[in-house]
């Protein structure tokens, strides 16, 4: 066989595989909520995997080469975890603490500080590592805080801190 149909076929299946999920070099703190949520998501994952491994012959190799790759991303998150104390102070934003605040439109906005992977905007859920988050960890009612945005800075107080 000429090298060349080699290499195709090496190129083909390499094109087959799917980009793998980029690990935060962040430490990965996660709520108690996020813990649970990454554990669940890990044996939704195995039973899926499984669920392929009897299809045997035919299942999806593209399906099987995606559920590997987010194994090996959330059973990485799931050993990496540190699992932070419940939030319980209304004194100082921590990570699951839900913040309402106020920005320099005179909007307010609640979210809940937790982890990368639980994080969600639409759901008001915000990674404590990204710069909203970041803004906030450690405020205290009253405080205005800068929040660096690559739209622009935006100065925004926060007005009251809840435990979650």
């Amino acid at each position: 066989m000429s090298r060349a149909f080699v290499n195709e076929d090496q190129a083909a299946a390499q094109a087959e595989q799917p980009v793998e999920r980029q690990i935060s070099a962040q430490p990965n703190y996660v709520t108690p909520l996020g813990f649970s949520e990454l554990q669940a998501k890990v044996a939704q994952l195995h039973n899926q995997h499984a669920e392929q491994a009897e299809l045997g012959d035919e299942a999806d190799p593209q399906r099987v080469a995606e559920l590997e790759r987010d194994l090996r991303y959330f059973s990485s998150r799931l050993h990496s975890a540190q699992v932070v104390t419940a939030a319980t102070s209304r004194d100082k934003v921590q990570i699951g603490s839900r913040v309402t605040f106020v920005d320099e439109q005179d909007q307010q906005h609640s979210m809940q500080l937790v982890g990368e992977d639980q994080a969600d905007a639409a759901k008001g859920l915000i990674n404590w590592a990204s710069p909203l988050g970041r803004a906030l960890l450690g405020a205290q009612p009253g405080d205005e805080v800068l929040w660096q945005r690559p739209v622009g800075d935006q100065m925004i107080e926060v007005i009251r801190i809840e435990p979650a």
